[in-house]
């Protein structure tokens, strides 16, 4: 890339010039999967948002329930449309960067149907309730490992074409690919860590609060180099392509990347404040979110300085447009991001509609505006024509944005609200709103205007895809480019003081640079986690804290299935206003035979962790057939398949023996116990259900879920001072429910 070495003086020997072709046939793939993904993905969200104040939309089928439906778009927009989106301009830019044809066109078709199979897996699995329950990490373990050979193909493919490379110096762009494809590798591999109960049922190695520490270390890192680090890659190449100019400070990309790379590895814990996990964890992810602000703004400044004399192109140029604004909602949010992770902002905002704000002003300005504007800049260039319309790709840029300003502020503004709420007091002392449905009144209007804001984004998606189809109709596919290049000179030295750092050298040696990335990116992770598990103290136990029933496995089991952790929490924090409302707040030693923890990251409906005895049987199989008989204004869809719905007797055994692999001191041979007592614990419900005039088989999936309903935070209330003790193996068939 020109740019890319203007300021450097060569002193090199006249090499001689090869022939080669970039391949535009596996961008042209990645290109349409992104436009086709973006737009399953984004009506998926569409009716989620739709379902959240007309809950009635999901037709009473389980397929379609927010809880099965929320986690397949966060999928399809992260791992579908950025995804494709992320590869689409990774191997248009890195064939350009190194002056090399891809390292291999095998691999690189095995990454595209790799990935896109992996997509439909998801499409089909998540809805059918088959999910890890784990945020950005639903995919059973089957698909998991599949993600993990998909994965080593790409990072193969890219690390073998940088080795091959004409151009000796690594722009900007490919340190955060190759940051990227490393990183991602460490974060699936140890998130995904699990005992397999069956083909698609699987329990996580990791307990209660180390589960919580690695999942949110990983779903922290996940929107870092996933959704941040190869988008900066792609800004850093095609702005400065779109602007007609260099990037505005070599020096500041370098500072950039590795202070980014650092410190994004520590902030996890920042969306586990004010819970059970241990403060000194909490206090390293609030320092090091805020230093993120620095290298964040350095970045995002870095690519609004670029445009300094390019001003005049936003006129004319509708990509441009896009890319201003993805850089201003990048800027945004990696302000609010490390804003949020003050203890004393987070204590108002998590849980609430804050963060869903948060998050989709990056997902819908950074990602989404910034993925339109490589799509608008590639397609004319891979069909040698013009953009068919201008016009239209503007009426886009509009719609889009006023939509991205319809979702954002009414989640802000409800955030707010339920923040405020949840935490009033009277002047007498007493919660002002007790009823958490008062809340959930107040803020269905905002629901609505975020519905409307999401149907006008889609509808600009619509526009851009019928302009780049015509576009494409208009011209000619070129499928391969054929250029020429000198071959590069090993012994070539770099001459000058353009240099900083030695930075210059470093990038002429791809393997070295790749190692230290690695080494920067595994400190933090390490520092947090290791300690998790080699200092006791870290968890203390509570002795009167025994293993779940079989019956309460199965019931958790239909817990996560049917995605009730996307709209209800298992934390209580040690807030007035929580205690007031839900019970003593929540302890570590509580969750240590949770596989996996289901804490929650947002509250639609009320906490849960102290809901055990609270109500009776009755009350929950009413609950659960219609939520207005028992609440009325309730938005929670009805589970009406849950009362005809067998339990899976047969899957007992080895969900049993799973757990105990996983530790939970199940004793030997209890599995073959297991299922007459899980009859048992179901006979017991179903007279209880009796008494309210209910008539239930035990074998039915409500049994089971009511067992578990009644076991939450029940294990304290007998000794609620216990903690530090070592937690026995007694037979789980003692347990009370």
């Amino acid at each position: 890339m020109s740019t890319a070495t203007a300021s450097v003086d060569y002193q090199s020997k006249s090499l001689g010039v090869e022939t080669f072709r970039y391949d535009n046939r596996i961008v042209r793939a990645f290109a349409i999967a992104t436009i086709i993904s973006g737009i399953v993905g984004m009506s998926a969200g569409l009716l989620a948002a739709i379902q959240l104040f007309y809950p009635a939309a999901n037709f009473n089928l389980d397929l379609v329930t927010f809880g099965r439906l929320r986690p397949l778009h966060t999928n399809a927009v992260i791992f579908a449309f950025v995804g494709n989106g992320m590869f689409m301009g990774i191997y248009y830019s890195m064939q350009r960067l190194c002056k090399a044809r891809v390292f291999s066109d095998k691999l690189s078709w095995i990454n595209f149907w790799g990935w896109n199979g992996i997509i439909l897996a998801a499409v089909i699995t998540l809805p059918l309730g088959l999910t890890t329950s784990k945020e950005y990490a639903e995919l059973e373990w089957p698909i998991d490992i599949a993600i993990t050979v998909v994965w080593v193909a790409f990072t193969v493919n890219l690390l073998g074409t940088i080795l091959k490379r004409r151009e000796k110096h690594m722009y900007v762009a490919l340190w955060f690919y190759i940051a990227t494809a490393l990183t991602v590798a460490v974060l699936h591999i140890v998130n995904s860590l699990a005992v397999p109960a069956s083909l698609f049922k699987s329990y996580p190695i990791y307990a209660g609060v180390q589960d919580a520490l690695v999942q949110w270390w990983y779903g922290h890192n996940a929107v870092a180099f996933f959704l941040t680090t190869p988008y900066l890659g792609l800004m850093y190449y095609f702005l400065p392509k779109a602007a007609g100019r260099p990037v505005f400070s070599y020096r500041l990309s370098i500072i950039h990347f590795w202070a980014l790379i650092f410190i994004y590895i520590w902030a996890g814990p920042h969306h586990l404040l004010y819970t059970a996990l241990p403060d000194w964890v909490q206090s390293l992810g609030m320092v090091f979110s805020i230093m993120l602000i620095a290298p964040s703004w350095g970045g995002m400044l870095n690519g609004l300085l670029t445009l300094r004399g390019a001003w005049d192109k936003l006129r004319t140029e509708p990509m441009l447009k896009f890319m201003v604004v993805a850089l201003t909602a990048y800027g945004m949010a990696t302000l609010e991001g490390p804003l949020l992770a003050i203890k004393s902002v987070n204590a108002l905002s998590h849980y609430t509609d804050w963060t869903v704000a948060h998050v989709h002003t990056g997902a819908l300005g950074w990602n989404g505006f910034l993925t339109f504007a490589v799509l608008y800049w590639l397609f004319p260039r891979l069909y040698d024509t013009k953009l068919y319309s201008l016009k239209l790709a503007n009426w886009h840029f509009w719609i889009s944005l006023l939509g991205m300003m319809f979702y954002v502020v009414p989640m802000y503004w409800s955030g707010v609200v339920q923040g405020v709420m949840w935490k009033q007091f009277t002047k007498d002392g007493f919660l002002q709103y007790p009823n958490f449905l008062e809340t959930v009144v107040q803020i269905l209007p905002m629901y609505r205007l975020r519905a409307i804001g999401g149907a006008l984004y889609i509808a600009g998606t619509f526009i851009m895809a019928y302009n780049l189809w015509k576009t494409a109709r208009a011209g000619k596919f070129v499928p391969e480019v054929e250029v020429q290049a000198p071959a590069i000179n090993k012994h070539e030295k770099i001459t000058g003081n353009q240099d900083p750092w030695k930075h210059r050298w470093l990038e002429g040696r791809p393997m070295l640079l790749t190692g230290l990335a690695l080494i920067a990116v595994l400190i933090g992770g390490l520092v947090e986690i290791v300690p998790m598990y080699l200092i006791k103290e870290n968890v203390p136990t509570i002795s009167s804290v025994k293993p779940y029933t079989p019956l309460e496995v199965v019931g958790r089991d239909i817990y996560i299935r049917e995605g009730c952790v996307g709209c209800h929490s298992q934390m209580v924090r040690p807030f007035r206003s929580e205690t007031e409302r839900y019970g003593e707040y929540s302890k570590s030693g509580e969750y240590v035979y949770d596989h996996p923890f289901l804490w929650g990251s947002k509250r639609t409906g009320p906490d849960l962790h102290r809901l055990g005895g609270k109500y009776p049987d009755a009350w929950h199989y009413n609950h659960m057939d219609d939520p207005t008989s028992t609440s009325p204004g309730s938005i929670m869809p009805r589970y009406p398949w849950l009362l005809t719905r067998k339990i899976d007797s047969n899957s007992v055994p080895s969900r049993i023996k799973a757990l105990r692999r996983v530790g939970v001191p199940y004793p030997a041979g209890y599995e073959h116990q297991a299922i007459a007592d899980m009859q048992e614990q179901a006979r017991g419900i179903v007279a209880n259900l009796e008494v309210g005039s209910i008539k239930s088989a035990p074998d039915k999936e409500i049994i089971a879920l009511i067992a578990y309903m009644q076991r939450l935070g029940t294990d304290i209330k007998s000794a609620p001072q216990e903690e530090n003790k070592t937690a026995g193996a007694t037979n789980p068939s003692e347990a009370k429910n």
